[in-house]
């Protein structure tokens, strides 16, 4: 006899932060509750006129990406890249990324 196809051998139902977190290290994010912590309190980590045209995308330990509508959105973002970085990875509480990616997007 066969063993079972890999989608059938757990087939007891799982807790979703448990789903989350397996999800999250598969793709080599920190963590999913952090990662929610940082989308649910952009606002509180940018202040409100920023986070009106800048949005965060991703974040591992490698990168914080986000996009901007406007290239001076960029350039601002850019010019707060450690101070950024450090403040997203206290409010998630999270590992630091090491590099902020800031994409342009219309």
């Amino acid at each position: 006899m066969s063993p079972e196809p890999p989608h059938r051998r757990n087939s007891e139902p799982r807790g979703l932060d448990g789903s989350l977190e397996a999800l999250s290290r598969k793709f080599g994010v920190q963590g999913a509750q952090g990662i929610g912590r940082l989308f649910s309190g952009w606002k509180e980590i940018v202040g409100e006129s920023m986070a009106e045209h800048v949005k965060p995308v991703k974040m591992d330990k490698e990168s914080l990406v986000v996009t901007v509508d406007h290239p001076a959105w960029a350039t601002q973002v850019r010019r707060l890249g450690d101070t950024l970085l450090d403040r997203a990875a206290a409010y998630a509480e999270v590992e630091r990324p090491e590099r902020l990616d800031v994409r342009v997007q219309r």
